[in-house]
């Protein structure tokens, strides 16, 4: 059995490359890790004393910043009391304030919770609840979801079948995937002059397959590690309208989009819609701890129980140290100017990113409330990309042809242009 009885730094790093899968790689072979000792605010502490301004919120999660006082004391606090007991048949004060929290923030009719371990199984949880819906309305053909090219909702079974079959993640698990309907991504972009026939085709397969479809699932206004694209907000009341029509469930991916990141509190209210059921995670606690929740609507939720149990239970489900750092991250954000923090962000972005789009190797620059992109014309290599940011004072995570940023709302102006800078820095140096 390997034992870790390393003593520095770099012996650590040697026994984590020998030893230690990170995401997304080979083993092995993927690019440099750094070590990490501490994180306060928006920058995380290097093992050799460096502090480095956090771009990306640990994968968009931490929006008010690490080591954050209030959400410190709800842990401490919870720890105490109870860490974690099961949810089956017991429940508890945290998830009972979460729940009331998010059916508080949530639109009208979003009214039931169910607490998942991330996103990718809030994911799973909404399309086991959009089948039995419709088994229990009596129409178990209907079956099969409907998405769109370029999404992305995670990497478990059920949530990569609705993943983008070509280009996403995830093809050398299709021959094994369910067969779902996939209609162009939508092409109109956020702030451009809507088109009707932006929608025709998914309207078309709808039309065409509705005795098969339970529900069609999408992220809403921002198709994020599908490509970091932002569309058209009649996009999505169209496909309301559609899917009302032809008696199908409208699934929101709101993982990404939920609480703040877009400059509304879920993405759908740029619509001015309501999904029948709703997934969140990543900012759900703040980056404290993994947790997720599929909401939905009493319909849905009473349709279902009419015909017994909703099956699925995770060990962990609504774990109370979750919860309660959850809920306070909730009050902590309706505290806060978020609203005016999202649109300073939007505009400091839009500045520190604007001169990348005359650097060579750059296709397109776009930014919408808290997130940034940088698209190349080519894929950046990560192995010599990631040092080069570090090098520069500055936590970006690349993939593909995408140099993003998604910051804590924290992050003040002089921050975001160190970070703005660096990348500005980085693509010229590398792409000249």
């Amino acid at each position: 059995m390997a034992q870790l009885t390393t003593t520095t730094w770099q012996q650590k790093i040697e026994w984590d490359r020998a030893h230690i899968w990170h995401p997304y790689t080979a083993f092995g072979k993927g690019p440099e890790v750094f070590p990490i000792v501490g994180a306060d605010g928006v920058y995380l502490t290097l093992a050799d004393g460096r502090r480095i301004i956090d771009g990306m919120a640990s994968w968009w999660s931490v929006i008010h910043g690490y080591n954050h006082p209030r959400l410190n004391e709800a842990a401490h606090a919870q720890i105490d009391r109870m860490a974690h007991v099961m949810f089956g048949g017991l429940t508890h004060e945290p998830a009972i304030n979460l729940a009331e929290a998010l059916v508080d923030i949530t639109p009208d009719s979003i009214e039931r919770v169910f607490f998942a371990d991330s996103g990718s199984v809030s994911v799973e949880v909404a399309i086991k609840m959009a089948l039995q819906y419709q088994h229990a309305r009596g129409f178990p053909e209907k079956h099969r979801l409907l998405t769109v090219r370029g999404g992305y909702h995670g990497d478990t079974f059920g949530a990569m079948a609705v993943c983008d079959p070509v280009n996403g993640m995830h093809e050398w698990f299709s021959p094994m995937l369910p067969r779902h309907f996939f209609a162009p991504a939508p092409r109109c972009g956020f702030n451009a002059t809507w088109d009707p026939e932006d929608i025709r085709a998914l309207e078309e397969l709808l039309s065409a397959h509705a005795d098969e479809i339970a529900a069609v699932i999408l992220e809403p206004i921002v198709q994020g590690t599908g490509g970091m694209r932002f569309y058209h907000s009649q996009y999505l009341r169209e496909l309301r309208r559609l899917c009302d029509t032809h008696q199908v469930l409208l699934i929101l991916d709101e993982i990404a989009t939920g609480l703040g990141r877009t400059g509304k509190m879920f993405g759908c209210e740029h619509a001015g819609i309501t999904p029948d059921i709703m997934c969140l995670g990543k900012t759900l606690s703040a980056g404290y701890m993994t947790l997720a929740a599929t909401l939905t609507t009493a319909d849905v939720a009473d349709t279902i129980s009419a015909r017994g149990p909703l099956m699925h239970g995770p060990t962990y489900m609504a774990n109370p140290l979750a919860c309660a750092v959850a809920a306070a991250s909730i009050s902590l954000l309706r505290e806060s100017p978020w609203q005016e923090r999202i649109a300073d962000l939007e505009a400091d972005l839009r500045l520190g990113l604007a001169p990348c789009a005359a650097l060579p190797g750059v296709a397109d620059v776009r930014v919408l409330g808290a997130i940034g992109v940088v698209e190349l014309e080519a894929p950046v290599d990560m192995v010599h990309i990631q040092p080069k940011f570090v090098e520069a004072g500055v936590w970006v995570r690349p993939f593909g042809k995408l140099i993003y940023v998604m910051p804590p709302y924290i992050m003040q102006s002089d921050q975001v242009a160190t970070l703005t800078s660096a990348i500005a820095r980085v693509i010229g140096e590398s792409c000249a």
